[in-house]
């Protein structure tokens, strides 16, 4: 099958590629947003120029960009847990919670290049290809496209491919993929994984329903930020939808991107779960086959929900809902005043509407990651 329209960039093409960014207008801009001071930019220039292969471009250039402009400027550090339970040699298909455009699978590759292996291939959705500049960089960073908004016929062909284009990648290629559990990032904090990704993920299975999800290995994957990287913009478009029939356009992606690249985010947290394998057998008993699908993407989910690392604000946000002080011995008064001005901050951006609202959208986002744990707690003891 050809890949051409989807795939990432090859080994032998990223010089070429590199050198068509740097003749790219939009993306001088970008260098110059980036290294403000003119000689770091020149520098910058010279080493993107003369990098040959995707490992060459990811292990100095971007591991570097990731770690000095994005994590020590805007986090309070990044860690990670459960990756010393992977097998380093084998490839896993990691399904994550989506809360931010460009940092999940950026900050994905750093923590498993950190722990000694190799970096993923991302999905992308080909609404975020806005601009020649992105396609390429994205591409030479090993994304491949997800297409969206196709005819019937076409997103089934489309689908089918990219379910193949995945399954190889991995079971030939040995070559780890990232791919969100969602089309489009988690709003409300309440991450659920959507069946027609499973289905999708099907369409490539010429074997029985048990071995061809444990060929892919899935491993779920737990992404948790101290702070939303983009929460005011994810309130005004929840809160704008309720109350204006809101249609998102190109430009509030882009300013979702620059957002989550710039703004603090306090501490991250990678949680990585154990390969999904057992509990496909017991999937597979189940009467129909949008059952055994539904099961696993609930069990994906309960996986995630227990896995997530929550936070003071998560407790927080969890007792401000319920107007109850059930999770008080974890919460400092710093926390409070800081979430205090959080709220304030979130009504004097969004500038218009109903600010009680407003805070109520806000608060429920960090409230859902912790409220989902403790369901999920809860329906293991009651199994």
């Amino acid at each position: 099958m050809n890949y051409d329209d989807i795939r990432p960039y090859e080994d032998h093409e990223v010089n070429h590629y590199i050198n068509v960014l740097l003749k790219d207008d939009i993306f001088q801009e970008v260098l110059q947003f980036i290294f403000q001071d003119e000689n770091q930019r020149a520098q910058a220039k010279a080493m993107l120029s003369k990098i040959q292969t995707v490992e060459e471009l990811q292990l100095t250039f971007m591991l570097s960009l990731v770690t000095d402009w994005i994590i020590k400027k805007t986090t309070c550090g990044v860690t990670w847990s459960g990756l010393d339970q992977l097998d380093k040699s084998k490839s896993y298909l990691f399904i994550s919670n989506h809360r931010d455009i460009i940092l999940d699978a950026a900050l994905l590759n750093y923590t498993i290049v950190k722990a000694g292996m190799n970096t993923t291939e991302i999905a992308i959705g080909n609404n975020l290809l806005i601009y020649d500049w992105i396609v390429h960089a994205v591409k030479l960073n090993r994304a491949f496209v997800v297409k969206r908004n196709l005819p019937a016929r076409e997103l089934l062909m489309a689908s089918k491919k990219l379910s193949t284009y995945i399954r190889e990648a991995i079971t030939n290629r040995n070559r780890s993929v990232w791919i969100a559990q969602r089309e489009g990032r988690t709003k409300d904090g309440n991450d659920q994984t959507q069946q027609a990704l499973l289905k999708m993920l099907n369409l490539s299975n010429d074997k029985d329903f048990v071995e061809g999800f444990h060929e892919l290995q899935i491993v779920p994957l737990s992404i948790s930020y101290e702070r939303e990287p983009c929460g005011i913009s994810k309130v005004e478009e929840i809160y704008k939808r309720e109350s204006e029939g809101f249609e998102k356009t190109q430009a509030d992606d882009l300013k979702s991107m620059a957002f989550g690249l710039t703004r603090p985010k306090g501490r991250v947290h990678f949680s990585f779960g154990k390969p999904i394998d057992a509990p496909l057998e017991e999937f597979a008993k189940a009467e129909t086959a949008n059952e055994s699908v539904q099961q696993l993407a609930d069990y994906i989910d309960e996986r995630i929900y227990k896995n997530y690392k929550l936070w003071p604000n998560n407790y927080l946000a969890a007792d401000l809902m319920n107007g109850k002080d059930e999770h008080a011995d974890k919460i400092e008064e710093a926390t409070r005043d800081k979430f205090s001005e959080l709220l304030q901050d979130l009504v004097d951006t969004i500038g218009e509407g109903d600010p009680k609202r407003q805070q109520e959208l806000f608060v429920k986002m960090y409230a859902n990651p912790l409220l989902n744990a403790e369901n999920a707690v809860s329906k293991k003891a009651n199994a």
